[in-house]
């Protein structure tokens, strides 16, 4: 069977992403991607005090990372950018500190997950500028990101806190 060549195809978009922004994009999915990963590899082995509650949080965590890794890479197309959220990907660039493979006690889990979570948020925030300088609307992706990753973190650290004697103490007037 013979093929018959296409003719090329020409799209004219009004935005193409720089270089950068391809670069930081990228890493943020790397991250999300390894959140969802971890959430998962908590949810099957935390054991302990308020397993169930944490159990369930997991699930949000999880459920977040995956819908805004599927956001984050859906907008890279939509600017021309090939994400790469590969197993050896994610592992070789991921900027999270690295998950227990054992069971985890729930009071570590917590302090593990937030962990994850605030370095998530960190990639974000450390981007942030540059993403908004670039492409506003991308930016605007990652507030939505940073809101929610940084409410699971406040409220899954919550668990582990004392009231007035935890650090980051809680700031009044």
């Amino acid at each position: 069977m013979t093929q018959t060549a296409r003719p090329t195809h020409t799209a004219h978009p009004a935005f193409q992403a720089s270089q950068q922004l391809a670069d930081h994009l990228q890493q943020l999915l790397v991250d999300l991607t390894d959140l969802h990963i971890q959430g998962k590899q908590a949810h099957w082995n935390v054991v302990g005090k308020n397993f169930r509650d944490l159990h369930l949080a997991l699930d949000e965590v999880v459920d977040a990372a995956r819908e805004f890794s599927d956001t984050v890479a859906e907008r890279m197309r939509a600017i021309y950018v090939t994400p790469d959220a590969r197993s050896a990907t994610v592992a070789a660039r991921t900027s999270l500190p690295e998950f227990p493979a054992d069971e985890i006690d729930t009071a570590d889990c917590v302090d593990t997950i937030v962990a994850a979570l605030y370095a998530v948020a960190g990639t974000g925030r450390r981007i942030h500028d540059e993403v908004d300088a670039d492409d506003p609307t991308s930016a605007d992706i990652i507030h939505t990101i940073l809101e929610r990753l940084e409410q699971l973190a406040w409220m899954i650290d919550a668990e582990n806190r004392i009231a007035n004697n935890s650090i980051p103490r809680s700031m009044h007037e």
